[in-house]
């Protein structure tokens, strides 16, 4: 009788665990005392650096949310929208993403079309791409060169140019005032691009040189094809395959393209005031101009979303795949993609995803990105309007920054001057050791 009821107490004990660490795979709030980190220590230098961040102008306001073991244990917000100081920045606002899209946006659809064995890392992409089969420098070039930033593709093309004319007025042509049959691709209030542009922009693509130098070398090229390439093999629009198979029932309610044509409700925080093609402050409508000339919605940017739907995404990739009972992506494809595939040529890229700077353990805080304490397993991106996320498997640390460094104007650099975000990260890491 009390080996039964023993037996009983240790089953009942060992499904609690079961359930308890199926739980805990999904975010909730809690202190940081209760992750064994110094709640006061946080605090003091975040607000610290962030506070001096903001006097030197490196944004006019900013984010940041950080969770550990599955609990958000910090999430707070500094300055205002712009430095007119009227709009409080707000922990439910939501900002433009830039290039975070390229990791929250086409690698996840990606990595599940590779699960379901329709994409393939190591054939040419011109299987899917099939313009390049006829472009000697690229019909060989596979996906995972591409991801890695290993192919050697030009890093980017300026699409602006080709509807402005010498005196930086609208070429009529491409662009119009209002929305007409040939001309539903909306870049902002009142600028409609005509559909057909975008087949302009692919054959500027597919006629660009490749180098022959296979080295690491960013471009953000392949994300402008990879919208078509999900839709053409999942025989769905990409935004919707993104909402139906992650968004949604992630619970990402936030994330999207577009945000002006879907009513948003949430404060959206305004980038830069653009002198040269929307005249105008950016917001509402994504700031990079070759996304905006898709008409929104790309690979490259494109993407608004909160501080906590971001977290949701990036602690189900640091859960490799999983959250809230649910497997996303499998374990071994989300490992294949965040680790490095091609180190040994002195790249630190994963596939789509950034990876710590190789050595970046052994430098001073200065000169590391992000900062030294990451593990080596950890991965994430940054995005060009003041944006970047990152997670660490490896100590289960997911990292949100949010910021409009491009307001008023792209000029100020001093969150790169400061090295402001690796500063930031590197507090929660100390914060640990804090506690040994």
């Amino acid at each position: 009788m009390k080996k039964t009821i023993l037996y009983k107490f240790l089953f009942c004990t060992f499904l609690l665990a079961i359930c308890s660490n199926t739980v805990a795979q999904k975010l909730s709030y809690g202190n940081p005392s209760e992750v064994q980190m110094d709640s006061l220590f946080i605090h003091q230098k975040v607000d610290a650096i962030l506070t001096d961040a903001i006097q030197q102008q490196a944004f006019p306001g900013v984010q940041v949310l950080v969770a550990k073991d599955h609990k958000i244990i910090f999430h707070k917000a500094y300055g205002y929208h712009t430095y007119d100081s009227i709009q409080k920045v707000q922990l439910t606002d939501v900002y433009d993403i830039a290039s975070v899209t390229k990791i929250l946006g086409p690698l996840p659809a990606i990595m599940k079309l590779y699960d379901e064995g329709k994409l393939d890392l190591d054939v040419p992409f011109s299987n899917y791409w099939k313009p390049w089969k006829n472009r000697k420098d690229k019909k060989d070039l596979t996906l995972r060169e591409i991801l890695a930033h290993q192919a050697g593709l030009k890093p980017y093309i300026v699409f602006l140019a080709e509807v402005l004319k010498k005196d930086n007025t609208l070429k009529s042509r491409f662009v119009t005032s209002t929305s007409k049959k040939r001309y539903t691709h909306q870049a902002y209030d009142k600028l409609y691009i005509k559909n057909r542009f975008v087949n302009k922009m692919y054959r500027h693509i597919n006629r660009s040189k490749v180098s022959n130098r296979k080295k690491y070398r960013y471009s953000g090229l392949s994300f402008l094809l990879y919208p078509k390439i999900i839709s053409d093999i999942s025989d769905k629009e990409y935004a919707t395959f993104l909402q139906e198979e992650f968004y949604i029932p992630i619970g990402a309610t936030s994330l999207g393209f577009t945000p002006k044509k879907h009513n948003i409700t949430a404060n959206i925080v305004p980038t830069e005031i653009d002198s040269l093609f929307r005249k105008d402050l950016t917001q509402h409508w994504v700031h990079d101009e070759n996304a905006a000339l898709m008409g929104g919605v790309s690979g490259n940017a494109g993407l608004f979303g909160s501080a906590l739907d971001l977290a949701t995404m990036m602690q189900m990739f640091c859960n490799f795949g999983y959250y809230n009972y649910k497997q996303y992506i499998s374990e071994s494809t989300v490992k294949e993609f965040t680790k490095a595939s091609f180190l040994s040529n002195q790249n630190r890229r994963g596939l789509g995803f950034d990876k710590p700077l190789i050595g970046n353990d052994t430098l001073p805080i200065n000169k590391s990105y992000p900062a030294p304490e990451v593990s080596k397993e950890s991965f994430g991106h940054s995005g060009f309007t003041g944006t970047f996320v990152w997670a660490d498997p490896t100590h289960n640390l997911v990292f949100i920054f949010l910021s409009n460094r491009v307001y008023p104007n792209r000029k100020h650099r001093n969150i790169y001057n400061l090295n402001i975000r690796p500063k930031v990260q590197q507090v929660f890491y100390q914060a640990m050791d804090k506690k040994k």
